[in-house]
């Protein structure tokens, strides 16, 4: 039977039994033979590969052309096969392709069970394993697929475990006595890696056992240099150890006893090689300076990846950034125990990829509830936590990073939704990648993620909405109390399929309550008291609204939360705008607008104070104009109930934000340009399914009244008739444009008007 070898420390390559190259026809059978290697034995489904190989521009008939590459690869690699005989090597299985390689057949997985076989060998033996496993390098890894994010984990990955073999190696020349033979590689690799504590310190060893004691001194000042100006860090324990030291031989610390204790850290655990835990690629910088040498001067601007490590240090440094907001009252003891334990993190936690990305998300849903900068740095870092994931080709630990972001969302429009669409898209394909044993937490999380980042204007409102009920069934059949808030929040989110709905989502609020007051949830507990006040002033019950936001508002007080008095303050205005004169309406929505500067929500605040002004207007038929100025921290030049006649044309440069297709066509009949609205209205889209959805109707049924389009105002009568008996847009919690009764009412006379 024909065997194969399979190479990827370098270009990738495969060679017979006699060690000749096998022919692997063009770069795109290359990168299917590439990508199968990085799935290391697993399955690639089809959809996988085509995206991978396309990324967002396929072929027409792109799955039929990866059944030509896989069929000409298995050609190539076994010629000898039988036709219609079974293929041996190249699999089909299940959705997809497998590589089924023998271990020791792909020079990469050979090299990594040396370098963990070495771990228990002694000096003597491990050198020259070391050394073998290290001459397997032809080069980078996959090298010419570097550019491909497919690739990147696994190259990085590699990268990392051949830094370590480095490490080890020179540490058991030093065991052995052959310092002068480590310090030449040692050089070499401090240069191209400076950020690695460990190879410092072996270096400073091999210099001064090799008696060049000046050198090692200096080697030691210049890693104290780069890691306090470049990283603004002290060097680690291990490092200062030995430059005690060498600093004072013949105290209790020995200069050639350091470092025999522990063997030189790594990115991953190396007796595991099939652990992926890649570092990002290290900077250049110049080689070690002799004694003589200055240091290079300090930039201090420039942040570098911290010695080793993962490609999540710039999040780390943000989170230590942002500490305030997770103590806002300043306090030196809460400070220097953040600080105290960020350290200890840094310092005892395993420098691996997976343990700190999880470790990350995690931080991140707890400074998204402290608002402003928080939530901002929260939604960012998240999203780069979740590419990060799904680098490392582990999908298991991707759906940790992205299931444990469980921060409730009231607010049904994203702040970002172009990263909304990347976080559900790499969700779905999570799904699709776990392994039939993955719990099922996993994957209702992943579910829930679906339906909560789905929410407004995002398509597929179907595939979202069955989410959100399988991830509600999920959590049911666990009994598990915080995955069914999760799920229910995502449940919440798509509860918005036509007009009228605020009871069905009263009873999601008043599930999510009992379950997170039950089980100590208190933010969830918040999100359901909020989802009621909606529910409550949809219907004009300000009283129970009321009720629900002085819960709230205790809640938040007691577990600090500031985001949520965003929310009492607009529903304040709105029961104001409701229930008192249009003027003092006015002046509620424009305060209520300055809770909004600076909190971190564009998805609420962009359009939100022009939109309720309009609706004000509306709701007390007053003229669809809005007062140019729209700066909340100024008083209206105008008063609106009193002098409607003067209240002046709304400013063409207010900012409606998302709002503008359904707003844009009323503002321009109500400055006399009746052609260009009727343009707009005949192209007018459908407003989405969200909390806005019954108010945005209203806005196009009262221009579609008065151009007199007849089926547009069917679409809206059918479109807000289950809403009959509701305050328009109310469900928001933040504004009205009326009872959906007086909108329902006007449609059917204009209706009646234009059939007689």
């Amino acid at each position: 039977m024909r065997v194969v070898e399979f190479g990827v420390l370098g270009a990738v390559a495969a060679w017979d039994d006699t060690g000749e190259p096998i022919a692997l026809k063009g770069p795109r059978h290359r990168a299917v033979l590439a990508r199968l290697l990085v799935a290391r034995r697993r399955v690639v489904p089809v959809p996988r590969l085509v995206a991978d190989l396309w990324g967002d521009d396929p072929p027409a008939d792109a799955v039929g052309t990866v059944r030509t590459f896989v069929a000409a690869l298995r050609r190539a690699l076994e010629p000898e096969r039988p036709r219609r005989a079974p293929a041996r090597l190249l699999v089909t299985e299940g959705p997809g392709y497998a590589l089924r390689a023998e271990p020791s057949h792909v020079d990469a997985w050979r090299f990594e069970s040396a370098v963990a076989s070495a771990v228990d060998l002694p000096p003597a033996r491990a050198v020259p394993r070391l050394t073998e496993a290290l001459e397997l390098w032809r080069g980078p890894a996959y090298a010419d697929f570097a550019e491909e994010p497919w690739a990147r984990a696994e190259r990085a990955r590699l990268a990392e475990f051949r830094l370590t073999a480095v490490e080890r190696r020179a540490e058991a020349q030093l065991a052995l006595g052959a310092a002068a033979d480590a310090v030449a590689d040692l050089d070499a690799h401090v240069a191209e890696h400076p950020w690695r504590e460990d190879a410092w310190r072996l270096l400073a060893l091999a210099l001064y056992r090799s008696g060049r004691q000046a050198d090692a001194l200096s080697v030691l000042r210049h890693a104290r240099h780069l890691l306090r100006e470049h990283l603004g860090v002290e060097p680690g324990p291990r490092l200062r150890r030995t430059e005690e030291a060498l600093t004072h031989p013949g105290g209790q610390t020995d200069a050639r006893a350091v470092g025999r204790d522990t063997a030189p850290q790594s990115g991953r655990d190396p007796s595991s090689p099939s652990g992926q835990h890649p570092s990002p690629r290290s900077r250049q910088a110049p080689s070690h300076p002799t004694s003589h040498d200055t240091p290079p001067p300090s930039d201090r601007n420039t942040r570098p990846p911290t010695n080793q490590n993962t490609p999540l240090h710039r999040t780390e440094q943000d989170i230590l950034r942002h500490a305030g907001h997770l103590d806002p009252v300043p306090s030196d003891t809460a400070a220097e125990i953040w600080a105290q334990a960020s350290a200890s993190y840094a310092g005892m936690v395993p420098l691996r990829a997976g343990t700190r990305l999880e470790s990350t998300a995690g931080l991140m849903r707890d400074l998204a509830v402290t608002g402003g900068g928080g939530l901002e740095a929260a939604r960012r870092h998240r999203a780069a936590a979740v590419v990060a994931a799904e680098q490392l080709g582990d999908p298991e630990l991707t759906a940790r990073v992205i299931g444990v972001y469980d921060v409730p969302a009231v607010w049904t429009r994203s702040d970002d939704p172009a990263q909304a669409e990347r976080v559900v898209a790499a969700a779905e394909r999570t799904l699709l990648l776990l392994p039939p044993t993955a719990h099922e937490a996993s994957r209702a999380r992943l579910l829930a993620t679906v339906a909560l980042e789905s929410r407004g204007a995002l398509p597929d409102r179907v595939r979202a909405l069955q989410a959100a009920r399988q991830a509600v069934a999920s959590a049911r059949r666990l009994n598990d109390a915080g995955l069914l808030v999760f799920a229910l929040n995502g449940l919440f989110m798509q509860t918005f399929e036509q007009a009228g709905l605020a009871a069905r989502r009263d009873e999601i609020g008043a599930e999510i309550t009992a379950v997170a007051e039950r089980h100590g949830l208190f933010t969830y507990e918040v999100l359901g008291h909020l989802i009621r006040l909606q529910a409550h002033c949809a219907t004009a019950d300000f009283t129970a609204a009321e009720r629900h936001a002085q819960a709230a508002e205790a809640l938040a007080e007691r577990h600090e939360l500031p985001l949520v008095a965003v929310f009492t303050t607009w529903y304040r205005a709105l029961r104001t705008a409701t229930t008192e004169p249009a003027h003092l309406g006015e002046r509620a929505y424009r305060n209520a607008a300055k809770s909004l500067q600076g909190a971190g929500m564009p998805g609420l605040e962009r359009g939100l104070l022009p939109l309720a002004l309009l609706c004000l207007r509306l709701h007390h038929g007053l003229p669809a104009t809005v007062d140019s100025n729209t700066d909340p921290h100024v008083a209206p030049q105008t008063d609106p109930q009193t002098d409607p006649q003067t209240a002046p044309h709304t400013d063409p440069h207010t900012d409606w934000g998302p709002y503008e297709p359904w707003v844009r066509p009323l503002l321009l009949l109500a400055d006399g340009q009746e052609r260009a609205a009727v343009s707009l209205l005949a192209s007018a889209p459908s407003p989405p399914g969200d909390l806005l959805h019954e108010a945005l109707w209203t806005l196009l049924a009262r221009a579609a009244v008065q151009v007199g389009d007849r089926p547009l105002m069917r679409r809206a009568q059918q479109a807000l008739a289950p809403a009959d008996g509701e305050l328009a847009g109310a469900a928001s919690g933040l504004l009205t444009a009326g009872p959906v009764s007086d909108h329902l009412d006007a449609l059917t006379a204009a209706l009646a008007r234009h059939t007689s």
